[in-house]
């Protein structure tokens, strides 16, 4: 089997366990679970590019049901089962990972699904304590609250990081303006199929969240994160830099 196809049918066993951890959750859940790591290629950009390191404390901010908890956890599995893929950057192991959602529902299913391998913490981004971190993750929530919260979330998450620390955050790029309505039409429509009023949302440029991340003191690298969907999400990697670093 050439090395495309092994790490292909990997990521699909991946899917499969990290996904199979959601059936005491529900069949939505569960249902959610698989199309959401099988659709969304942020998840496994994380793992093959090894953006989540080994031994870290990652704090997964606007967590959802857990899904980045239960792929690092089948991840580890796998690993210690010699079932790695050999291209793939080290897998994430013993890794320790808070999660913090303001929904009282995909809390509950986080934990039904994952138990105490990873701590959830049902809360509001905007004012909930922040714990010390490795690795601070923020994918496609900033853009519910206000521009004014926004700063102040990552101003507390980059107090969270020491150095060498580093913020995995995923936006919409409101400067590619149809590719950005249509992520917010269709957050929109998941809102309101779930049953819950459509949120506010403040987006930025890429280069405006760039621009207001390098001021708080990171270095950042940008990815685009939409392949094989129609949105305008891209992946900014903030690292700080360990002192007496330079660029």
């Amino acid at each position: 089997m050439s090395a495309t196809l092994a790490a292909a049918a990997a990521w699909r066993t991946l899917v499969e366990r990290a996904s199979a951890s959601y059936r005491p959750a529900g069949r939505f859940a569960l249902h959610f679970a698989r199309g959401k790591l099988s659709w969304d290629p942020v998840f496994r950009h994380l793992l093959v590019h090894g953006l989540i390191a080994p031994r870290s404390r990652v704090l997964d901010i606007g967590c959802g049901q857990g899904l980045l908890a239960s792929l690092l956890e089948a991840a580890d599995d796998e690993a210690r089962r010699g079932r790695w893929p050999a291209g793939w950057a080290p897998p994430p192991l013993e890794v320790r990972l808070t999660g913090i959602e303001l929904s009282q529902r995909e809390v509950a299913r986080a934990r039904d699904a994952l138990g105490d391998s990873a701590e959830f913490v049902c809360g509001d981004m905007r004012n909930v304590a922040f714990p010390a971190a490795d690795t601070v993750v923020i994918l496609d929530v900033l853009h519910y609250v206000a521009r004014r919260e926004q700063d102040e979330v990552l101003a507390r998450a980059r107090a969270a990081l020491g150095s060498g620390g580093r913020l995995l955050l995923r936006v919409g790029d409101a400067a590619s303006r149809r590719r950005f309505a249509t992520s917010q039409w269709v957050d929109r429509l998941v809102f309101l199929l779930r049953g819950c009023r459509s949120r506010p949302q403040a987006g930025r440029p890429v280069a405006e969240w760039t621009a207001h991340l390098v001021g708080l003191g990171f270095e950042v690298a940008g990815q685009p994160m939409a392949q094989g969907t129609p949105f305008a999400n891209v992946l900014l990697i903030g690292t700080v830099a360990a002192p007496g670093t330079t660029s």
